[in-house]
């Protein structure tokens, strides 16, 4: 196993099409934590990103000989594989809210993993601005997302991740110009809308406070 530790990508598909079980497996365990993570950070949904991975690798099985070195590397090839998966799941989920009686007419509800929730909470510790983060990303649509995704959080390059996306370089550029600035508003109406919600709990504590005390005084003189 130390032996397929140390050769490339390309060296253990070599084998595995020979028909080297090994081999596959060395793959499976280097590539298998980053199809995940990207498939879960696409999706936000863990069952979604396991389907993904079961998938991904099924048709790396099958189809091991259709990789075309010469188009990019074996990531990027897999990558691009589950990005497949992943927007059939967004197709298969569409399908299903169609039929919801409870949707907004002439308007497609976002899938429930995709809805940015408010945090009660007054003051964001990293935590939690990490999350929102998580989640606006997550609200991005798939096409600024997934630039957004191997881009920033994979820390791909822009020409493999035109290779995963199968598009031009400029298209990568551009969607990530937009994404980042669609980011920066979403962070930037939810720390507005967060300091909203101090001030109305700050005024609403002085206002009980206040109640409070009249109750206390009333009591005094009754």
């Amino acid at each position: 196993m130390a032996g397929s530790q140390q050769q490339t990508d390309a060296e253990l598909l070599g084998r595995m099409l020979a028909g080297d079980e090994e081999a596959f497996t060395a793959l499976y365990r280097r590539r298998q934590p980053g199809v995940y993570r990207f498939a879960l950070q696409m999706s936000g949904s863990e069952a979604v990103a396991e389907d993904v991975v079961q998938e991904t690798f099924m048709v790396l099985m099958r189809d091991a000989a259709n990789f075309d070195p010469a188009r990019g590397s074996l990531a990027a090839y897999l990558y691009g594989i589950a990005r497949n998966h992943v927007l059939r799941a967004f197709d298969r989920e569409r399908a299903l809210v169609r039929f919801d009686d409870e949707s907004e007419e002439g308007r497609e509800p976002p899938h429930e993993n995709l809805i940015t929730r408010p945090d009660p909470l007054g003051d964001m510790t990293r935590a939690e601005t990490v999350e929102q983060l998580r989640q606006a990303v997550l609200a991005l649509p798939p096409h600024y997302r997934e630039v957004v995704v191997l881009c920033e959080l994979h820390e791909m390059s822009y020409v493999e991740a035109a290779e995963a996306l199968d598009c031009a370089v400029g298209t990568v550029r551009s969607r990530l110009h937009r994404a980042r600035a669609m980011l920066a508003e979403k962070m930037r109406g939810r720390r507005v809308r967060e300091a909203a919600r101090g001030d109305e709990a700050e005024a609403g504590g002085r206002g009980e406070g206040a109640s409070a005390q009249g109750l206390q005084t009333a009591r005094c003189f009754a």
